[in-house]
């Protein structure tokens, strides 16, 4: 008898308690008038604490129903007697009939797909019931996107970024969208089908809820520093012993952004020339902070290319170190370019700092002072090769950015309790946006080292800083493991992804033996800010760069020549603004970016990489991929041989491939006879075998394939 007179009394205060909840928690509502119940409808929102329910029945109609595990229905029985609700055992097969008949009866079922509450701070995986609802029902399906509450003391995320009371919550409905049924396929492929089609579209939904009209880094900067803590130490530089917590972090910044307004005198753009280091993450925030581009440069590129770099991106000064110069070997660099660009020296604006400056950083701190929005303040400039050889200006607005973040969030569980090593160069997009900007806006630790090619130091740091993600190319990561004791990585890696470049067979397979890791193989490209496709730990195909990140759409074009697969081409959030070209001036990127890659799509969406457009040989008429030669080549040759396959012209035939290796005792007879022991077709053997001691790298890891290339036409014309 208490017990209904206690829930009458609810009854009676509930006006009250809906605006009491809404005001404490300050929900805001997005897209609820997306909400018509005139069809069979399912609502399917993420799960990221024990109060998701409960914010939802403040705000969705009266005639929803909700799904709830017996489990949870009765240790919440009292609240739940407000809401109609649908108490079913997730052990019990026929629980997926009983939620399945009431969405047929017209009944509006909100239903967690991911059946619990996520434990990692992303979505956990869908369980089939969802999928064969979906498809049997043929219902309208309704992504929600809840956002802040797994910042909450109730969402089961302890330890693993801070929690408090009463966070801000926001609520996304989005599209309805209904799951075609093929009826070819049998009933439980369709099932897996529709579950994995909602599942990426939640996930590409979640991802839109958290893009925003206007976007400037450094105000994400102080967004993370509140939801983190400004105590939290976000960056660690392994070289100058230097930790920065976000409050040492935003008051240095703050204080260096007041000296280069200055300097800089009202600059559109400013060249960075520095290597990965505490001081390179506050100078691209500062520029974040006055709304100034930072033009990253390749310093591995050479003299001439960074010179053209900087006429590319029309700056007046290059912001670098002198400690940096002198150690980098730059002197002659500098020498040229301080006829032409004011070289403003980290050390002496350090030296310059005044009291009132840092009196004016501190009032800034103290205030918030926010970075400015603009269409041209809010960039990134990245260089990659152009034609002629002139450095082409990637042009990466801060929205890019962020885009490529979340994308990445929506497929990998990782929080603020990782440690990321940030050893990839920043003028690398990889290095920039996936080792730079995700660690500092997501509340991980980033342990910052200048050099990825020092092997036997990368191993140390990671063992002895208990890194728990690591990025690298299938040869960085090659290296490692040649000289990494096997606890070194085993102790506390949870990711280690490879990108770049493709993923030698030999390399996965050392890892899985050594270190017991299984290594996520990804792909991108620098206008893409960079992550296309990436395999992750819920979903992953060997040989393969797994699926295309949720919120991308992708297309594949037929190639003359080329018989499975074509020119991939994508459109999305984090596709870049377009291209300054040396000479030109800004070239807008069309609405679909040509990514230049050959690739094939299976049906479960997986792509798989068989080269570059110009990475195919086209000998007697016929295409022939160098990157299927590589791997072909170096099958035949002793592990861990690095060789790289690139054409010269011949009079016969029209091209010819030559094969640049490092393994001296080879022989061409001999990997010839290898080859076709292997049956492998005559027109993939090279012609020629050519030895190097070293093949050339770039500062990204990847082969060099235009110092190869211009090496073997010199050669060919001497001949």
């Amino acid at each position: 008898m208490i017990k209904w007179l206690f829930i009458a009394l609810l009854r009676l205060l509930l006006p009250l308690l809906r605006p009491a909840l809404s005001g404490i928690y300050r929900v805001k509502v997005k897209g609820i008038e997306r909400l018509q119940f005139t069809e069979k409808t399912v609502l399917i929102p993420n799960h990221v604490s024990l109060l998701d329910a409960v914010i939802l029945a403040l705000i969705l109609p009266e005639e929803v129903a909700f799904v709830v595990n017996t489990r949870m229905a009765k240790r919440f029985a009292w609240p739940l007697h407000f809401r109609t609700h649908i108490p079913v055992d997730p052990l019990n097969p026929y629980s997926v009939r009983k939620m399945l008949k009431t969405v047929q009866s017209g009944t509006p079922l909100v239903i967690f797909p991911e059946g619990r509450i996520t434990t990692t701070g992303s979505m956990m995986k869908l369980y089939g019931g969802i999928g064969y609802i979906a498809s049997r029902s043929q219902a309208q399906m309704v992504p929600i996107a809840i956002s802040g509450l797994e910042h909450s003391k109730f969402s089961y995320l302890r330890g693993k970024m801070k929690q408090i009371w009463f966070p801000a919550v926001t609520i996304t409905i989005g599209e309805a969208f209904q799951v075609p049924v093929d009826e070819c396929l049998t009933r439980r492929a369709q099932k897996e089908r529709a579950t994995d089609l909602i599942g990426s579209r939640m996930q590409s939904h979640i991802v839109d809820s958290r893009m925003k009209p206007e976007l400037n880094l450094f105000n994400e900067l102080l967004i993370a520093a509140k939801q983190h803590g400004v105590s939290k130490i976000i960056c660690e530089d392994v070289i100058s012993d230097t930790a920065l917590s976000y409050r040492k972090l935003l008051l240095t910044t703050y204080t260096m952004a007041g000296r280069l307004k200055v300097l800089l005198d009202n600059q559109k753009r400013a060249a960075v020339l520095l290597p990965n280091a505490a001081a390179h993450v506050i100078t691209l925030f500062s520029l974040f902070r006055l709304g100034v581009t930072p033009a990253i440069l390749n310093y591995t590129s050479g003299k001439q290319a960074m010179l053209d770099a900087c006429e590319t991106a029309s700056a007046k000064a290059i912001i670098t170190s002198r400690a940096f110069i002198e150690k980098a070997g730059l002197a002659d660099f500098i020498q040229s370019a301080s006829a032409a660009y004011t070289i403003i020296y980290l050390e002496e604006v350090k030296e310059s700092i005044t009291f009132k400056h840092k009196w004016n950083g501190m009032r800034d701190y103290m205030t918030k002072a926010k970075g400015p929005f603009g269409e041209d303040q809010n960039e990134v400039v990245l260089f990659t090769s152009g034609s002629e050889s002139k450095p082409k200006g990637v042009v990466l607005s801060h929205r890019n950015i962020f885009a490529n973040i979340q994308q990445a969030k929506a497929v990998i569980a990782f929080n603020a309790s990782d440690i990321l090593l940030g050893a990839m160069p920043m003028f690398h997009s990889f290095g920039l946006t996936a080792g730079t900007v995700l660690p500092v806006l997501s509340g991980m630790k980033m342990v910052m080292y200048p050099n990825p090619l020092h092997y036997k130091v990368i191993p140390e740091i990671v063992y002895d800083r208990n890194i728990t993600i690591l990025f690298g190319t299938s040869t960085f990561l090659s290296a490692y493991a040649r000289t990494a004791h096997a606890y070194d990585f085993a102790c506390s890696l949870k990711y280690v992804v490879a990108g770049a470049e493709k993923l030698k067979e030999e390399v996965r397979q050392t890892w899985i033996d050594k270190f017991g890791i299984r290594i996520l193989e990804g792909y991108g490209t620098t206008e893409t800010a960079p992550v296309i496709s990436l395999n992750t730990p819920m979903n992953v195909k060997k040989g393969t760069v797994g699926r295309v990140l949720p919120g991308m759409q992708v297309r594949i074009e037929k190639v003359d020549g080329i018989e499975l697969g074509g020119n991939l081409l994508v459109k999305g959030p984090n596709v870049m603004k377009g291209y300054l070209i040396h000479g030109q001036g800004f070239v807008p990127v069309p609405e679909w970016y040509s990514c230049g890659d050959i690739v094939q799509m299976d049906e479960e969406g997986y792509l798989s990489i068989q080269g570059r457009m110009q990475s195919f040989a086209k000998i007697g008429g016929e295409k022939v991929s160098l990157p299927m030669v590589e791997e072909l080549v170096a099958s035949c040759m002793p592990p861990q041989t690095m060789c790289a396959a690139i054409t010269v012209p011949d009079a016969r035939k029209g091209e010819r491939i030559v094969i640049y290796h490092n393994s001296a005792s080879e022989q061409l007879q001999s990997l010839r006879e290898s080859m076709k022991q292997k049956d492998v077709p005559a027109i993939y053997m090279p012609s020629e075998l050519r030895y190097v001691e070293k093949l050339p790298l770039l500062g990204s890891g990847k082969v060099d394939y235009v110092t190869i290339k211009r090496s073997a036409q010199e050669d060919h014309h001497a001949s």
